[in-house]
């Protein structure tokens, strides 16, 4: 869910800017799962760049305190948002946690990294949500150490159905700083992407695992 829509937007046009989103409607990308996409998304490039990670920190700081009040914990999804979410639990003064996509196979075969009591309110950070499938298994993974978790918070969400339903089923909140929608708006008020591509762009949407398919 998007909060505010000027930051929706104004985050967008920073992840363009820097080009931590590339849309390339007319030489698609291939996704590890083999989908092709006129989009690439890799948030990582922001903590390059101190202005518009401070932005960014700053916003989901915000956007935590007045969501869901201020947590005990930060936990941050590895390995993406591990960095951010640092950065988020710093700026509000709170302890932080990370949480692999499975437990370690050797040592104490951590899933959760770091001091998590059990009963604490805890907000998980993410960097981009797809299906919400590897954000969710984090989730579960917290609150099978004993964790309240509040819910989650993104830097930018694509705003599959298959995401929204994912997290109706599993009862987890979400809330982005900026999703797909936000994103087409604020490319092509600033003319970085035209009309035509605009809906090429939408149609990916609509069945991103069909779509341009050779």
């Amino acid at each position: 869910m998007i909060k505010n829509k000027d930051t929706a937007k104004k985050t967008a046009e920073l992840l363009l800017q820097i080009k931590a989103i590339k849309l390339q409607p007319n030489d698609p990308f291939t996704w590890a799962s083999g989908w092709n996409s006129p989009i690439y998304c890799d948030n990582r490039t922001t903590l390059s760049f101190p202005k518009i990670r401070n932005y960014l920190r700053e916003n989901l700081a915000n956007l935590i305190e007045e969501e869901y009040g201020k947590p005990d914990v930060i936990a941050g999804v590895a390995t993406g948002a591990i960095a951010i979410g640092v950065l988020v639990a710093q700026h509000l003064n709170v302890p932080f946690v990370y949480v692999r996509p499975e437990p370690k196979s050797h040592g104490r075969k951590n899933q959760v990294e770091g001091l998590l009591e059990k009963n604490k309110n805890v907000v998980v950070v993410e960097d981009l949500i797809s299906t919400g499938k590897s954000s969710l298994n984090a989730v579960e993974a917290l609150k099978q150490e004993g964790a309240n978790v509040k819910g989650m918070v993104a830097i930018f969400s694509y705003g599959f159905d298959i995401a929204s339903e994912n997290f109706a089923n599993a009862n987890v909140k979400l809330n982005t700083l900026s999703d797909y929608d936000h994103l087409l708006e604020q490319s092509l008020d600033s003319n970085y992407i035209s009309e035509n591509e605009l809906k090429t762009l939408k149609l990916w949407r609509e069945n991103p695992s069909e779509w341009n398919k050779k």
